[in-house]
């Protein structure tokens, strides 16, 4: 019985990371290694190996550098601002408890955009970095997600077979 209650747990816990990318307060990848160690502590000590845990700190390393290379990359690319980068992540931030799940993608857009503009960008540039933060929030959620599977895959493979 144990047993069955543990998978429902580590399960729900494996889609509340998924829930973790459209509300950023969620943290994602803590809530994936609570499931890796409660099967672990509780389930079975020994089928997840040395291998499998230094894979899971590589891709936990990858999870939380695509975030802030993504949103660098492309608001930099379109012309903003470090502080239209630093706004876009505080206003994702911000995001997820304004309209959620569309603040997330709504308030830092509009959050740089008014940056940009104070800063005496242009109309033009404001858009173009403001376009810059939500393709960065966009690439670094699909890279998570990507990341947060493959994660997910590896731990079943392991302890299925």
């Amino acid at each position: 019985m144990l047993d069955v209650i543990m998978w429902i747990i580590i399960i729900a816990l494996f889609i509340l990371s998924f829930v973790g990318l459209l509300f950023p307060i969620v943290p994602s990848v803590l809530v994936l290694w609570v499931g890796f160690l409660l099967y672990h502590f509780v389930l079975n000590g020994d089928q997840l190996n040395i291998v499998f845990w230094i894979a899971m700190v590589f891709f936990t390393i990858i999870l939380i550098v695509a975030d802030i290379v993504a949103n660098s990359y492309f608001v930099k690319r379109f012309g903003g601002s470090k502080w239209g980068e630093r706004g876009a992540a505080i206003a994702v931030i911000v995001g997820s408890f304004v309209v959620p799940p569309f603040g997330i993608i709504i308030v830092p857009f509009i959050a740089v955009l008014l940056i940009e503009i104070i800063q005496k960008r242009t109309m033009k540039e404001s858009v173009m970095a403001s376009i810059g933060s939500l393709l960065g929030f966009l690439g670094g959620t699909f890279a998570k997600i990507i990341v947060q599977l493959i994660m997910i895959i590896w731990f079943l493979l392991v302890v299925i077979f």
